[in-house]
């Protein structure tokens, strides 16, 4: 193959000198990292991270993260508060990607929708090197197509690409087959009590929560956003799984304002409103061609867990399936041992009334 370099048997310098002559003309580099094989263009080239998206394919709204040489280079592209740079000096370089705010300064389609970027710090001389000598962040997504293997061999890679995936590629650094590590754990930073989204090799559990997440909202369009992060944290759960999200909080605090929140990630354009007095509504969702229901449960009116049974709520789980219940401590026994028996994910929000107009602290926990 014309456009492999097997870096064991080539001069590092170069490797480098070949590999930031394709970042600058907007190419798509194969590289090796210390979790698996990467894929990686220059994060503030708009074509070249097209190129990127068109070649992993199916990406659903899923974020790029960036690899960065060090803190002082990363501060150029995110906001670093105090939770991140305790990170940093933790754990990095190394197979941690650490989530913060963006500063707007990558391409469209690296950071999230809701403006975080996740930068990583490879542990992996020649990258770190590349990197440094091409003077940008370069993307850090896996190396494999959307929904294929993780990728230890240059073949792990080919075998899950069409022909035109192949074509995108401009340059593959072949170091042989990598160690069967896991992926990079990755944390976000941004909410108050960093938390885990993803649990890789590194474990971090007695620096960050693992299972619960701490926001504060000032307005209903923040509430909103938080919804719509807690939706992205668990697309894959649902799309394989299914969603149980169960919220708790006085009146007024905000429940049926998060459901919302989650109504404007699936989609849907019917006016959503709080099902107090028939205790639940249905909406149709279609987000990157993933379909299913939104059901949207008040149970304020519930008396005794007889009338819960006739809900049928056990009916309602499965993959795609989205279910929202307002007012739920009467019934949160049997939600638990319902989401354990069908394998769904089960998310606790909180929502609770701070000093302030209009604020509110919003706990997020995964319960299963």
């Amino acid at each position: 193959m014309s456009n492999l370099i097997n870096i064991q048997h080539t001069p590092q310098v170069d490797v480098v000198k070949r590999a930031c002559e394709v970042l600058a003309a907007g190419g798509l580099l194969i590289f090796p990292t210390e979790t698996t094989y990467g894929a990686g263009v220059d994060a503030t080239n708009p074509a070249a991270v097209q190129k990127l998206l068109a070649y992993k394919s199916r990406r659903e709204g899923k974020p790029l993260s960036i690899a960065v040489t060090d803190q002082d280079m990363a501060a150029q592209y995110v906001e670093l508060n105090d939770s991140a740079r305790r990170l940093y000096e933790r754990f990095l370089p190394g197979p941690v990607t650490v989530v913060s705010r963006s500063k707007g300064t990558v391409a469209e389609g690296v950071a999230s929708e809701y403006g975080t970027l996740g930068v990583r710090i490879p542990a992996y001389p020649l990258i770190l090197e590349i990197v440094k000598a091409y003077g940008k962040p370069i993307t850090a997504t896996s190396a494999n197509a959307s929904g294929e293997k993780r990728p230890y061999t240059i073949q792990d890679i080919l075998d899950g690409l069409s022909g035109k995936q192949k074509e995108l590629i401009d340059l593959i650094l072949d170091a042989g087959e990598l160690p069967k590590n896991p992926p990079s754990t990755v944390i976000d930073t941004t909410v108050e009590t960093p938390v885990v989204f993803r649990q890789g090799e590194v474990a971090v559990a007695d620096a960050v929560s693992a299972d619960a997440a701490v926001y504060t909202s000032h307005s209903e369009a923040e509430t909103k956003e938080i919804a719509q992060r807690v939706m992205l944290k668990h697309w894959e759960d649902l799309k394989e799984r299914g969603l149980l999200l169960t919220l708790h909080g006085s009146l007024g605090a905000g429940k049926t304002i998060f459901v919302k929140g989650i109504a404007q990630f699936l989609g849907i354009q019917e006016t959503l409103t709080s099902p107090t007095y028939v205790f639940m509504e249905q909406y149709d969702y279609d987000r990157h061609n993933v379909t299913g229901q939104l059901h949207h449960l008040d149970l304020w009116r519930i008396e005794n867990l007889d009338m819960i049974d006739q809900l049928g709520i056990e009916e309602l789980l499965g993959p795609h399936e989205v279910v929202a219940i307002e007012w739920s401590s009467l019934a949160s026994d049997v939600l638990k041992k319902l989401a354990k028996k069908h394998n769904v994910t089960l998310v606790e929000i909180r929502l609770e009334e701070q000093e302030g107009e209009n604020t509110r602290q919003v706990t997020c926990r995964t319960i299963s």
